[in-house]
């Protein structure tokens, strides 16, 4: 049985409308190193991964972050994906919390990685509460993100090739791409909130692989994830997760 989040908009979810090709990508963890405790660190996620064999869902939630522009162009995304973390692609939905040199730019996206990312036509705003999921019928993946606070609803279904639904995540990432093809400067987003706790909407710290449906605290691999440069700076931290295992925070160190 799946838990209250799949029912917990009473919005209709559109599907197909009208899409913008996102300049910017959202990949898999790149420059991984596990550190053999259940923490982990990246160049480019923060957040919370699971691993196991044959996810079939991932349900978040998090409260949109204000980004803080004081110079420059910068970008912080926040989502829920399932693969990535061991894997080539990412199924994916969120939202980004950019900066257009001085000027603070919310939208939400879904991406099926290789694939092009893409905008939706949402107004996002920080302090919304997003609920978001990834589910795996057998055949493909369907994203549905609604933004809670304003009733609207977005769904995208696709057949994703060499995905190998072995994670689920809950991330805040600086997406790709430089001219060079690396990570872009990462914007201020302060502290990000995901699940339950945080939130009010349940169920939403929550997985299905072959073996565990429960909450992020119930699987047996967690890794906790830090994101820091490769010279070492650390740039987002993740929180202890909650007692009750569904939520966490991540708080924005350094670009």
């Amino acid at each position: 049985m799946l838990p209250a989040f799949a029912q917990v908009s009473s919005a209709p979810a559109s599907a197909d409308t009208t899409e913008k090709i996102a300049p910017r990508q959202h990949r898999p963890i790149k420059d991984r190193v596990e550190h053999g405790d259940g923490t982990s660190s990246s160049t480019n996620w923060s957040g919370y991964a699971v691993t196991g064999t044959s996810f079939t869902t991932a349900y978040a939630s998090w409260t949109v972050p204000t980004a803080t522009c004081s110079s420059g162009t910068q970008y912080a995304a926040f989502w829920v994906g399932l693969d990535g973390y061991t894997s080539d692609t990412v199924e994916q939905t969120g939202t980004d919390s950019d900066c257009d040199r001085k000027t603070p730019v919310y939208y939400a996206w879904y991406e099926f990685y290789p694939a092009g990312s893409f905008e939706i036509d949402m107004t996002i705003k920080p302090g919304d509460r997003m609920a978001a999921s990834v589910v795996y019928n057998g055949s493909e993946f369907t994203i549905t993100i609604t933004d809670e606070t304003t009733g609207k609803s977005y769904r995208k279904s696709s057949t994703v090739s060499g995905a190998q639904r072995t994670s689920a995540e809950w991330i805040a990432e600086a997406p790709c791409c430089t001219a060079g093809g690396g990570i872009l400067p990462l914007a201020d987003f302060g502290t990000v909130l995901f699940g339950d706790d945080n939130t009010g909407i349940a169920h939403s710290g929550y997985a299905i692989d072959s073996t565990t449906s429960g909450v992020i605290g119930k699987f047996s691999t967690i890794e906790q994830i830090t994101m820091a440069t490769s010279g070492g700076t650390t740039e987002a931290v993740p929180s202890a997760l909650s007692t009750d295992g569904t939520s966490f925070s991540v708080t924005w160190t350094a670009q």
